[in-house]
C-alpha cells in the first residue's frame, strides 16, 4: 500500500480527520481519536507505508510475532493493542485495509453515544 493509497482509503472512512504530526506520520482520527498512524520509513527507499492501528486482543496476539508486524511503538508499550506493519511479509493489503476498518469501529465504539450520533456514526 502507497501512501497514497493508505491516504484514500482512511479519508474515506465515515467521519474522519487527517493531521500530519509526530514527524510528519499522517494520523487519521474519528471523533477526535487515533485509529491509524501511517508514514514511510526512514530509509525511503521504497514508497509501501508502514500502518499502526488498534486491534482486538487476539489479532494483537497473532500479529505481534508475525513476519512485518510488531506492536506499534509507544502505544503497545503503554498496555495499549496497537500493530505496527511495516512491510507485507505476511499481511496483504486487502487484509491491512480490513484491520484499519476495524480499528476505526473499535475508536468509534469508544465514543459517547452523543458524539457518535454527531458524526453520524449511530447504529
Amino acid at each position: 500500500m502507497t501512501l497514497e493509497e493508505y491516504q484514500r482509503f482512511c479519508g474515506g472512512l465515515k467521519a474522519t480527520s487527517h493531521v500530519v504530526q509526530w514527524g510528519g506520520s499522517h494520523v487519521w482520527k474519528v471523533g477526535g481519536k487515533v485509529f491509524a498512524v501511517g508514514g514511510l520509513p526512514a530509509d525511503a527507499d521504497k514508497d509501501e507505508v508502514y500502518v499502526s492501528f488498534k486491534c482486538s486482543d487476539i489479532v494483537f496476539e497473532v500479529l505481534r510475532e508475525a513476519p512485518g508486524c510488531k506492536p506499534a511503538p509507544y502505544l503497545a508499550s503503554r498496555g495499549m493493542t496497537w500493530i505496527q506493519c511495516y512491510d507485507r511479509s505476511s499481511v496483504s493489503t486487502q487484509e491491512l485495509k480490513g484491520h484499519i476498518e476495524a480499528s476505526h469501529a473499535l475508536v468509534a465504539a469508544k465514543l459517547t453515544k452523543t458524539k457518535r450520533a454527531e458524526l453520524g456514526l449511530s447504529a
